[in-house]
């Protein structure tokens, strides 16, 4: 749609519009038309004629020349438009080969998903691993600029094609962040990401860990393969790994979720605009698994995530851990080729509901156990533009404390003030790193503090949320059986 569609920017931020979070990330395309749809006939010969007068009025009298393909194309995005629904789209066949290529888990760009909400392009979840989650990039962030041109007033199909580019090449993007003052600024290597969904360990001796980052076509075999290899290590407990999971396929999530949810117990609903709803039963598992199961969750796990843990929540007995969901509770479907060689229309045609009938639509789904991460894990990165001295006040400098502070320099603050406590844990810190005792904050020093809180978060050992449910899930395997 021209205005609010969700698009992929995968890859270093810069792919396409799709699918949950965006390219096939934030939304799960259906292939079957949702029932109960009224039949239309489309436009009247009258509606046909007023639009392709206004055509022709534009290209003999505008005062230069015009794109005829344009023209039609804008005309399609503002009907896509009107619907204000930030998961309808009309991609272009290159748009389109780009959406198709998210869905095969295979893309270019920065990675992370995005959509245009409030006429803003605000991403919706960076991709795991991307150069966009390397570089700071988080989930509500608005992306203000490329390359020092703003996106304000573009339709997300033209915002994204501003920010896609050669591989290597680096694209500069300015960031609005909630809580913070001042426009972030990013500077993002472009990259190709051959997407690996699906990442398993055994931690800890007995517990699984699964990860997965989006739903794409071959995610539900993967995960199996890695589940089975799991199982038979004869692991006591399973983590599965959905945070900033933008989202994906409904019928994998669906197949997935049948290696848990007992036979005949509802996995998803479906509901049409006549309100009748369809049932997705499993067809998997007699009943649930012998071990306990907990479901990691955050702000950017979207989409088909959210059905996964609503399913696994109120139909197999799992436990969801972590911070509230995204909130994304509608069904899309793809149309190819139907306006035109190569075309994708992507409509809405459906709400989605959990087992027990809850539309969590904007509101996302609140976890069993509110554990949030340290506040490095999401601090914005500091200006290199600037030397940040003593007595000086700015949200750079408060990022730098909290950057210092999870290193283990404890500022005392974190509120942006350059007090003498920070100067001398500046001071500890560059001497720690074999670098020139000044005290200011240079671009060399932000960049040092940037790469060394990066490799923190890298850290499993660092993973509050992770670790918190692996604790758990130990406890609980230790516990003894109750009599009945």
């Amino acid at each position: 749609m021209v205005k609010k569609r969700t698009a992929v920017l995968l890859v270093v931020l810069a792919l396409i519009i799709g699918g949950g979070a965006v390219l096939a990330l934030t939304n799960f395309p259906m292939i079957k038309a949702s029932s109960g749809a009224n039949a239309s006939a489309g436009l009247s010969q009258n509606e046909l004629n007023k639009l392709n007068t206004a055509v022709k009025l534009i290209e003999e009298n505008y005062y230069k020349d015009v794109d005829h393909e344009k023209l039609v194309t804008g005309a399609i995005n503002g009907i896509v438009g009107s619907l204000d629904d930030p998961y309808s789209a009309y991609m272009p066949a290159e748009q389109a080969s780009e959406f198709n290529e998210s869905i095969e888990g295979s893309f270019t760009g920065i990675g992370a998903e995005v959509e245009l909400k409030n006429e803003q392009v605000t991403v919706i979840s960076p991709i795991k691993g991307s150069p966009a989650e390397k570089a700071g990039i988080r989930a509500k962030d608005v992306l203000l600029s490329v390359d020092g041109e703003s996106l304000a007033g573009l339709d997300l199909q033209t915002a994204v094609s501003k920010i896609r580019g050669p591989k290597n090449s680096t694209v500069t993007i300015m960031v609005k962040r909630d809580g913070v003052t001042d426009p972030i600024k990013f500077d993002i290597k472009r990259d190709d990401i051959e997407l690996e969904t699906v990442n398993a360990h055994v931690a800890d001796g007995n517990i699984g860990v699964i990860e997965v980052t989006q739903f794409s076509a071959n995610t539900g075999d993967r995960f199996k393969e890695e589940l089975a290899k799991l199982e038979k290590k004869k692991i006591k407990g399973l983590v599965i790994d959905l945070r900033s999971n933008p989202g994906g396929l409904l019928n994998v999530v669906v197949d997935m979720a049948e290696e848990f949810v007992p036979k005949g117990s509802v996995i998803v609903q479906e509901e049409n605009r006549s309100g009748a709803r369809q049932e997705f039963r499993s067809s998997g598992v007699a009943s649930k698994k012998s071990y306990p199961v907990t479901v990691l969750i955050n702000g950017g796990s979207a989409s088909a995530s959210e059905i996964m843990a609503g399913a696994l929540k109120e139909s197999a007995g799992a436990k969801l851990l972590g911070e509230n969901s995204f909130g994304k509770g509608t069904v899309q479907t793809s149309i190819p080729n139907r306006l035109g060689d190569g075309t994708l229309l992507k409509i809405t045609i459906a709400k989605w509901l959990t087992p027990d009938a809850e539309w969590i639509h904007e509101k996302g789904i609140k976890p069993d156990e509110k554990v949030s991460q340290p506040d490095y894990f999401t601090v914005a990165p500091i200006d290199k533009e600037q030397t940040w001295k003593y007595n000086m006040n700015n949200d750079s400098i408060k990022s730098a404390q909290v950057m210092l502070s999870g290193l283990g320099y404890d500022t005392k603050r974190k509120d942006g003030y350059f007090d003498a406590e920070t100067k001398k844990q500046v001071e500890a810190f560059q001497a720690a790193n074999k670098m020139v005792v000044s005290g200011f904050i240079d671009a060399k020093t932000a960049t040092a503090l940037e790469t060394a809180i990066l490799k923190h978060i890298a850290d499993p050992a660092n993973d509050k949320q992770l670790n918190k449910a692996i604790q758990e899930l130990k406890k609980e395997t230790l516990a003894p059986a109750s009599n009945s």
